[in-house]
């Protein structure tokens, strides 16, 4: 059985964003049952030099957009990152969420060869799409999902692995 490059990403996507949000929902909850501000644990970071918790979902969020756009071709739709609570980080991750649903397999199927751009810290980069959806995209889509869920465990929060993995479904 060979694997689509859809179902390599979209689906793979949403269902990180999913648990982010879920994670994030037991942020909120987890500040208000403590009495903390919850402004603390969106700003928190594991290390000066990390993003705060609010930048880590924005890029999880641009990473998986962009990602799937330039796949199937397409101009990513653009974020304010202007976030500050853990309901305006939500509706980021969900309008994500939306916003991938729209995108069906015979936009991104055959993008392997695609030559890639995007934008980047370092300046413009380019890769063939398989190698951009498994070098690039994926994982920094997992690494700011995890950072985020890092931060919150580190401040208390009671998350474990099944909260980062998300149900099982058959």
């Amino acid at each position: 059985m060979q694997i689509s490059m859809f179902e390599a990403s979209v689906p793979v996507f949403i269902r990180s964003l999913n648990n982010l949000a879920a994670i994030l929902e037991k942020g909120a909850a987890h500040a208000e049952a403590r009495k903390i501000d919850p402004a603390v644990l969106v700003g928190s970071r594991l290390f000066p030099d990390m993003f705060p918790l609010t930048r880590q979902v924005q890029i999880a969020t641009d990473i998986a957009k962009g990602g799937a756009s330039r796949l199937a071709g397409l101009q990513p739709p653009a974020y304010e990152d202007t976030e500050q609570t853990f309901a305006e980080l939500i509706a980021r991750v969900r309008r994500t969420v939306s916003y991938l649903e729209t995108l069906k397999p015979a936009q991104i199927d055959g993008s392997e060869d695609r030559t890639i751009t995007w934008p980047s810290r370092h300046g413009t980069r380019t890769l063939p799409g398989l190698r951009y959806l498994l070098q690039y995209v994926i994982p920094n889509v997992h690494f700011h999902v995890t950072t985020t869920y890092n931060i919150l465990r580190h401040n208390g929060v009671e998350l474990g692995k099944q909260d980062f993995l998300g149900p099982t479904t058959p």
